[in-house]
């Protein structure tokens, strides 16, 4: 560790008794520990303390507030807008508390507060069991679960904070505080898309549903099938059993063996449909996309966690993504959605995704303050791009399509797919009617707003 003090500040200090890693710059591991998944944010800390367990926050914590450090805390780093770092402040970073404990018996998952998708999915594979994760093994599970949580398995077993049973936390002033139903109900409510406003998870403990079976048809298509594709898809997940996932997704064609040359490096679309069951019992609902001519497919029986890992973001791009939750799919939605397809950077690793919602979503518990989960629909602009000089082109290819989702949107937004886009679009995450009551946990939990760099609620004067 650096011994040279940065502007009258002494990490050194904190790493007395710290069991975990204190990272300066100047460190051999300094660039590695700041990089995260956007390529776009470019911060310093002034200190990365990479924790053990919860005396090592509790211990960073109080060594940020003594000297006035902002905070920032670290899983996986996914959040576009860079949330996990801050510049000349302390970054809360908790990837080496990643284990995972399963219960299969009681049908239970107790997490570590820096794990992955990965750590998760992997570790509740064995026993045949697993709850709603995101889409890519590398999210962080903790920023996922406390914006609410979206990911393929929600239309069987809803978001991955509807199954959370209980969390602990770390708070800005050190102490330790369990919530679940019975024990501080009020800060388990707020857990439920509130994001990390109220303090540091250490643990989460999720509840776990038999998966024995699992199955994808994903499909290519020529990019000019897009209305006949789209249309097709929006009737089969508008009637199909709550087993049923996937996506409808505009890409670059992949180098992949079942790719057809002439879509190499080309647009294109990916129809994935994902079935919580076997093939067999699949093919039926799958059958109605097969006949429209796709240039490519596989269709296959797949362990849940191998397809999490097949769709992870590539690391090392500059990314730019948005959001808007509809209250239908109508054929003028559908024309104007595949119309901007045109727009979206090719070759790159740029998505243009419309999600079907509803099932497990929609029946969800509505007490949680997570008002876009009543939209049957989800369009997903993902612009990510390796040159700088696509920057504009990227930013404004995901505000067009925004725009022209509006007049469908029912304003209330999944803030785990934006970035900083205001005061307003934070508020619709959470929902007017909730807002008084996430800013008086807030008041409770953290009333000197240490953990602001997030979607941000202000505590409750």
């Amino acid at each position: 560790m650096a011994s040279v003090p940065l502007d009258g500040l002494r990490p050194e200090e904190l790493a007395d008794g710290f069991a975990g890693r204190v990272i300066v710059p100047g460190d051999e591991a300094y660039e590695d520990a700041r990089t995260i998944h956007n390529a776009m944010i470019d911060r310093r800390p002034a200190v990365i303390a990479q924790c053990e367990g919860p005396a090592d926050i509790a211990a960073a914590l109080a060594f940020g507030r003594s000297r006035g450090l902002e905070a920032a805390v670290r899983c996986g780093g996914h959040a576009v807008s860079g949330q996990a770092l801050v510049d000349g402040g302390l970054v809360i970073d908790l990837r080496r508390m990643n284990t995972v404990l399963v219960d299969p018996a009681a049908r239970v998952a107790r997490v570590g507060g820096g794990a992955v998708m990965a750590d998760l999915d992997r570790a509740t594979q064995p026993h045949g069991l697993a709850t709603t994760g995101g889409r890519a093994s590398t999210t962080g599970v903790g920023g996922l679960t406390l914006g609410g949580g979206s990911g393929w398995l929600e239309r069987r077993f809803g978001l991955m904070c509807d199954n959370l049973l209980a969390a602990d936390l770390v708070t800005a002033d050190g102490r330790r505080v369990h919530a679940s139903a019975e024990e501080n109900p009020e800060l388990f409510w707020a857990l439920h898309g509130g994001g990390g406003n109220f303090g540091v998870v250490t643990e989460f403990t999720f509840g776990l549903h038999p998966l024995p079976g699992f199955s994808i048809a994903l499909l290519l298509f020529e990019a000019d099938k897009g209305p006949e594709a789209l249309r097709a898809y929006r009737d089969l997940m508008d009637e199909a059993p709550d087993e049923v996932g996937g996506a409808f997704i505009y890409l670059t064609g992949p180098p992949e063996e079942f790719v057809p040359p002439h879509l190499v490096g080309q647009p294109a679309i990916g129809v994935l449909l994902t079935y919580a069951g076997d093939l067999e019992t699949a093919k039926p609902v799958f059958r109605p996309m097969l006949g429209l001519g796709h240039a490519a497919e596989v269709i296959t029986d797949i362990p849940y966690a191998d397809l999490q890992c097949m769709l992870d973001d590539p690391p090392g791009f500059r990314n730019y993504w948005s959001a808007e939750y509809l209250s239908g799919f109508p054929d003028e939605a559908v024309d104007v959605f595949t119309a901007r397809a045109k727009d979206m950077i090719v070759p790159s690793p740029s998505q243009h995704i419309a999600f079907a919602m509803g099932g497990a979503v929609a029946a969800g518990d509505h007490e949680w303050p997570v008002p876009w989960r009543s939209a049957p629909w989800a369009v997903h602009p993902f612009a990510v791009w390796e040159d700088p000089a696509d920057d504009e082109r990227g930013r404004s290819w995901t505000k067009a399509v925004r725009g022209d989702m509006e007049p469908w949107s029912i304003g209330a937004v999944y803030l785990n797919f934006i970035g900083d886009e205001g005061e307003d679009r934070a508020a619709a995450g959470r929902g007017a009617e909730n807002l008084a009551r996430l800013a008086a946990v807030k008041a409770e939990y953290d009333p000197d707003n240490v953990f602001h760099f997030n979607h941000n609620i202000r505590p409750a004067a």
